[in-house]
């Protein structure tokens, strides 16, 4: 029952912040209070924004507001490795992946584990950025050819 009350919360929770209309943890206490969810506090509220990656943007009207936009969600283990990666970009000497936000580590331990059979030295992850040095030799439009190959076969 437990489980079941947690994940309409958190259904709930979605949805008030895909209505783009909440500019403060307060409001969104309030209003899942107002929907029954009496043991709701700031609290709480808190660690659902953080756990869903929610940020504060300007809505339509220009109001700051939380919402949970779609290509800054929090990856889980059923989304595909593709739609992680946001873009590939280089210059002569690295090439930069971004990704979803929490997703860069992941997506380095892929590719370390590739490694130099494949072309790639090493990487940096942070939060949503990896840096990809290539092995000597390896061209950087061959190693980006790779790394797209490896995500568009990844499903």
């Amino acid at each position: 029952m437990a489980i079941e009350k947690t994940d309409n919360l958190l259904t709930v929770f979605k949805d008030l912040l895909s209505q783009e209309r909440f500019g403060s943890q307060s409001e969104i206490v309030s209003a899942l209070q107002d929907l029954g969810f009496s043991n709701i506090n700031q609290s709480k509220v808190s660690r659902m924004l953080t756990k869903f990656g929610a940020i504060r943007t300007r809505n339509t009207r220009m109001e700051m507001v939380y919402c949970l936009p779609n290509e800054l969600s929090v990856p889980n283990t059923s989304s595909p490795l593709k739609n992680l990666v946001l873009d590939i970009d280089h210059n002569d000497f690295l090439i930069v992946i971004k990704t979803s936000p929490g997703a860069a580590q992941l997506i380095a331990r892929l590719l370390d584990s590739v490694g130099k059979t494949e072309g790639i030295l090493g990487t940096i992850a942070g939060d949503d950025t990896i840096f990809i040095t290539p092995t000597k030799g390896t061209g950087i439009k061959e190693l980006i050819n790779t790394i797209q190959q490896l995500f568009e076969n990844s499903l």
